[in-house]
């Protein structure tokens, strides 16, 4: 699987040392252009590659990890989607420092919203309610498997994310709908941020 990103930090990263560790390929992207991400690709190293905004959102899975108020910009003026797979993984903050401060939405979710910017991609809501640090200490501890939640209407492409999702080791847990299970498990829901397990 070929995977690019929008966006180049935490979130980012972390799927790819992840995906790159399992022989899939990696096209980062981040808006200050890809010769600005050379170390991070070094780093990173085998199979990672960085590209425009615009040619990693043309691949057929896309992980989209910018901050809340850049999500518009990020998602503005890219190829048609098509049916390509836009995995969401932000989530509504519109302050993060030096207090989290979450964005009203007026009541819709961020992945409703989301999917307002990249229409014609299959949204596919994960990696966002998993604190990095946690996730970065892997998938497994004691005798439990951390989960990682999964949310989006079309059934193809949210199985293609959760085989990538228990590939690296977690569990994958599907809330159902994107309205229904992104707003759960968005930042603000129940199920944010929170350290899960279940039993192996």
């Amino acid at each position: 699987m070929r995977i690019g990103t929008i966006g180049a930090g935490e979130v980012a990263l972390a799927v790819a040392r992840e995906a790159l560790a399992r022989g899939h390929e990696i096209v980062l992207s981040s808006r200050s252009g890809p010769g600005a991400l050379a170390g991070k690709v070094a780093e990173l190293g085998r199979g990672a590659s960085a590209a425009t905004v615009e040619e990693a959102a043309s691949l057929d899975y896309v992980l989209l990890a910018v901050p809340w108020k850049n999500v518009e910009a990020a998602l503005r003026g890219l190829p048609e989607w098509n049916g390509r797979v836009l995995i969401d993984a932000t989530n509504p903050f519109a302050e993060t420092s030096p207090n989290l401060v979450l964005a009203d939405l007026g009541g819709i979710g961020a992945s409703e919203i989301v999917a307002g910017f990249a229409r014609g991609a299959r949204i596919v809501k994960a990696f966002n309610s998993i604190r990095m640090a946690r996730f970065n200490e892997g998938p497994v501890k004691g005798q439990g498997k951390r989960v990682i939640f999964v949310s989006g209407d079309d059934e193809e492409s949210k199985r293609a994310v959760k085989d990538l999702i228990e590939s690296f080791g977690f569990a994958a847990v599907d809330l159902g709908g994107l309205v229904t299970g992104g707003r759960i498990q968005q930042a603000g829901g129940p199920l944010a941020g929170l350290d899960l397990f279940i039993a192996a």
